[in-house]
């Protein structure tokens, strides 16, 4: 009899056991659920932002030589003077010239700055140079103490 109530105990404390543990997996799922639906509502579009591209001999002397320093490689950089934010992407070598690179969106939410840009290859009619080139951008916006999100 002894043998029974043992196993009979062994069994309830598997079966709480399995409780606890389904119980601690469904309350994960609720939160994280919870959190990206509210994620979602906070990260909706507030407006575009305006900006300007910057000329390279415009962009600031710190900022230019962090970008000659990762040019070479895929890069985002961001940068405040104290007045303006300036934000760069980069999209490293490239084998020829003709490339550029376009801003398609930047937009404030309720806790970031977000900017996408798209690399452009050269255009089937245009002349290229078989030179190596470092396409980038870089944005001049009213400066924001908001977190920067490069988005693909």
């Amino acid at each position: 009899m002894y043998d029974n109530k043992e196993n009979c105990l062994e069994k309830q404390e598997e079966e709480l056991l399995k409780k606890i543990i389904l119980s601690a997996v469904l309350a994960g799922i609720f939160f994280l659920l919870s959190a990206c639906s509210v994620e979602r509502i906070k990260e909706e579009k507030i407006k575009d932002l305006e900006f300007t591209v910057v000329a390279e001999d415009e962009i600031p002397e710190e900022m230019m030589e962090q970008i000659q320093e990762k040019k070479r490689e895929k890069m985002r950089l961001t940068y405040s003077d104290g007045g303006y934010l300036y934000i760069a992407e980069g999209y490293g070598a490239q084998e020829t010239s003709g490339y550029s690179v376009e801003v398609e969106e930047f937009y404030e939410t309720e806790n970031s700055l977000y900017i996408k840009t798209t690399l452009w290859g050269p255009k089937k009619t245009e002349k290229i140079i078989e030179q190596e080139t470092y396409p980038f951008v870089v944005i001049k916006t009213e400066e924001n103490e908001k977190y920067v999100v490069f988005t693909e």
